[in-house]
C-alpha cells in the first residue's frame, strides 16, 4: 500500500527564546566579574559601543591592594535614568544604563601587568621549595646526596609532609645509580634537619616529633628537659588521646600525673604540625558588593552598588553613519551591529533593575537580620520572593546566584538569606539560620571547663520555643565548624 504525501495546517502555541531574551537571561545569571568581562569583549567588538571612564577598576585596584570595601556610597540613580540621548530608530530613544563598570577607558593603557618594574620580584614571597634549596645549596653534602634530597623535596606537599614513601621514591631512582633505601633514609635525616623545624615528616608524629627533638638541642633550652621527653611520648605513642582529651587516662597510661600531662599538652600545644603552611601563597578573595543598603525613615533601602554598573551607550557618530547608508552595501551587518549594542544596553539596564527589585524584596522581609542580626532570621524560600514579584523561581534563583549585598554585620551573598525552617511551639517557624546563630552564641557563653553537649544545647533551644532534635543541632554545629563537647572541654 503507497503512502500519499499530503500537507496539513495546524494551530499551536510555543514558547520561543529569542536571542534578546536569551541574551538577557544570561546576563541574569553573571557575576559582576563576569558581566565586567562580557562587556568588555562586546566593546571590543562592536563599535557602536562605548563606555564612560567608570570608577570600578579604581575599587577594584584597591581592592586587590588589600583596603576595606567602604559599605557606604553616594545615593544612586535608578538604572533607567540615562545620560546623553543615543541616535534612534524608528522613533525609538535610547538610554543609556547611567552606571559605572571596570576600568574600560584610556587609563586601561595606563597599567601594564607585565611592567611592574625592577624591584616588583623583590616583593615576592619565598615558596618552600626555595627556602629548602638555599639551605640545600649551604650544606657540604655531596653532589649524589644533593640529587637524593633534591628529589625528596620535590615529593613535599605545602604543609610541609613527605606525600611518596621512601619505598616509592627508591622504584623512582635509575638502576644504574646504585641508590639504596639507606641512602634515601640519610637524606631525608638531612631534609629534616632543614627550617622550618618538622618539615618532611611523614605523619604529624613525626613532625612534631622533630620539632620536639629541635627544642631539646636548643642552647639554652628553653623548656625543661622532663616536659620535653613527656610530650614525646605522648606524640609518639598516644597522640589520638591528646586529641580527645583523655588526659586522666593519659596520666594512666604513662604512669604521670595529670598536672605534668597538661605541662606536656601546653608544649606541645606550641608546635606547628603544618610547618609548611607559612610559605604557601594565600590569595585573598575580595567582594565588590551588589548591593548597598541604607536607612531611610526606619526602613532598610536596598540599592544598587554604582561601582559595578557599567555606562554604557551608542557612539553617535558611528550610530548617525549608520542611519545615512541605509542604501548602500554592507548596511544589514552594521544594522545588525546597531540592534545588538541596543538589546545589550536594555538588558544591561533591566539586569541591574531586576536585581534590585529582588534584593528590596529580600529586605523587606528580612528587615529584622539588618537590626538584630542572624538570630533574627526569618525563614524564607524563592518561591516567596517569586509571589512577590510576580517572577518565575528560576529568575530569583539566577538573581541571588554570585550577587552579593553589603549590610551592617557584613557582605553576604544573596542567597545567604533564604533557608528552611524549624517548628515552634506556638506553630509557626524558626528560620535554620537564626538557630545556628542561636547554637554559636550558647557555645560561645559555655563555661570552658562545662561546656554544652548537643542535648542540652537541645533542650536550651527549646526553652525559647523552638522544636528541635539533639541530631538537628549536631549537624548546625559541625556546620559552623564547632567541636564535640569533649574537645571543647577545658582542663
Amino acid at each position: 500500500m503507497a503512502i500519499k504525501p499530503g500537507l496539513q495546517l495546524k494551530l499551536g502555541q510555543h514558547l520561543a527564546l529569542t536571542p534578546q531574551l536569551q541574551q538577557s537571561i544570561r546576563l541574569l545569571q553573571l557575576s559582576s566579574l563576569e558581566l565586567a568581562q562580557e562587556i568588555e569583549q562586546a566593546l571590543n567588538d562592536n563599535p557602536l559601543l562605548e563606555c564612560d571612564d567608570p570608577p570600578v577598576g579604581a575599587a577594584m585596584r584597591i581592592a586587590s591592594d588589600g583596603a576595606i570595601l567602604s559599605e557606604s556610597g553616594p545615593p544612586l540613580a535608578p538604572p533607567s535614568a540615562g545620560g546623553a540621548e543615543a541616535e534612534t530608530g524608528e522613533g525609538e530613544s535610547e538610554t543609556s544604563a547611567s552606571v559605572s563598570g571596570l576600568d574600560w577607558g584610556s587609563t586601561r593603557g595606563e597599567r601594564d601587568d607585565d611592567d611592574e618594574g625592577p624591584g616588583a620580584w623583590a616583593a615576592m614571597p619565598t615558596s618552600l621549595g626555595e627556602h629548602l634549596q638555599s639551605q640545600l645549596a649551604a650544606t657540604t653534602a655531596t653532589a649524589r646526596d644533593r640529587a637524593l634530597v633534591q628529589m625528596l623535596i620535590e615529593s613535599i606537599d605545602e604543609q610541609g609532609y613527605l606525600t611518596a614513601t621512601l619505598d616509592e621514591l627508591l622504584a623512582l631512582c635509575p638502576p644504574e645509580a646504585g641508590i639504596e633505601l639507606e641512602d634515601l633514609g640519610t637524606a631525608l635525616k638531612l631534609l629534616q634537619s632543614f627550617d622550618p623545624a618538622g618539615i618532611g615528616a611523614r605523619s604529624a608524629a613525626e613532625c612534631l616529633t622533630i620539632q620536639l627533638d629541635a627544642l631539646a638541642a636548643h642552647t639554652p633550652p628553653t623548656h625543661p628537659a622532663e616536659v620535653i621527653g613527656h610530650a614525646r611520648r605522648i606524640v609518639s605513642e598516644h597522640l589520638h588521646l591528646l586529641a580527645a582529651r583523655e588526659f586522666a587516662k593519659l596520666a594512666r597510661t604513662l604512669e604521670l600525673t595529670e598536672e605534668q600531662v597538661l605541662q606536656a599538652q601546653t608544649l606541645i600545644r606550641g608546635l606547628n604540625p603544618h610547618p609548611g603552611v607559612a610559605f604557601s601563597a594565600t590569595v585573598v578573595d575580595y567582594v565588590v558588593p551588589d548591593i548597598l543598603l541604607r536607612k531611610s525613615r526606619n526602613r532598610w533601602v536596598a540599592q544598587v552598588n554604582p561601582d559595578v554598573m557599567p555606562r554604557l551607550r551608542l557612539n553617535h557618530v558611528y550610530a548617525a553613519a549608520v542611519k545615512q547608508e541605509r542604501s548602500k552595501e554592507g548596511y544589514s551587518q552594521w544594522s545588525s551591529r546597531l540592534q545588538e549594542a541596543r538589546w545589550l544596553i536594555r538588558n544591561i539596564q533591566q539586569r541591574f533593575e531586576t536585581v534590585q527589585r529582588v534584593a528590596q524584596a529580600i529586605v523587606d522581609r528580612q528587615h529584622s537580620f539588618f537590626t538584630h542580626g542572624a538570630i533574627a532570621m526569618r525563614p524564607l524560600v524563592l518561591r516567596e520572593i517569586a509571589e512577590i514579584l510576580e517572577l518565575h523561581e528560576s529568575t530569583i534563583s539566577r538573581v541571588t546566584t554570585n550577587k552579593y549585598m553589603a549590610t551592617p554585620f557584613g557582605v553576604f551573598e544573596l542567597k545567604y538569606f533564604f533557608g528552611s525552617h524549624v517548628a515552634t511551639d506556638t506553630g509557626g517557624a524558626a528560620s535554620s539560620t537564626a538557630i545556628r546563630a542561636l547554637i554559636k552564641q550558647l557555645i560561645g557563653d559555655e563555661d570552658p571547663k562545662d561546656p554544652l553537649s548537643d542535648s542540652r544545647i537541645a533542650e536550651l533551644i527549646g526553652e525559647q520555643g523552638i522544636v528541635v532534635a539533639r541530631r538537628t543541632v549536631a549537624k548546625y554545629r559541625e556546620a559552623l565548624k564547632i567541636p564535640a563537647v569533649a574537645l571543647r572541654k577545658s582542663p
